[in-house]
């Protein structure tokens, strides 16, 4: 699957990647991947929604589903919340890690072209 220009210019305008133009060219990191995290990602790419549950209606007449709504809209925020402290806490470096250990338990080696920043 291709990225979309807009989702890699976000990444690109906080040096997360950088281009590399012709043969054997494309998108590569350009960042230290022990600082960047999942939280800097998901806001370069214009923090979308995370959550893809909602209220059937905004302003509804039903006294309980007004009541189910404010609940559910408060729980929605709690994990959304909780969700973006934990995307802050999980490094690139540490996501590589752990891809690694699982190629190595699979037996697979990866022999990766590294490019100019080590990366």
């Amino acid at each position: 699957m291709k990225p979309s220009r807009r989702l890699m210019a976000g990444l690109h305008k906080q040096g997360y990647v950088e281009s590399e133009k012709g043969y054997g060219g494309g998108w590569t990191l350009a960042c230290d991947l022990h600082v960047v995290t999942l939280l800097g990602i998901y806001e370069a790419v214009g923090s979308p929604s995370l959550l893809a549950i909602g209220h059937r209606t905004e302003a509804p007449g039903c006294l309980v589903e007004q009541s189910v709504n404010a609940v559910l809209g408060e729980t929605f925020d709690e994990a959304e919340q909780l969700l973006l402290q934990r995307l802050g806490e999980v490094t690139l470096a540490s996501l590589s890690a752990d891809c690694h250990e699982r190629l190595q338990a699979r037996g697979i080696s990866l022999k990766a072209k590294r490019n100019s920043h080590g990366v």
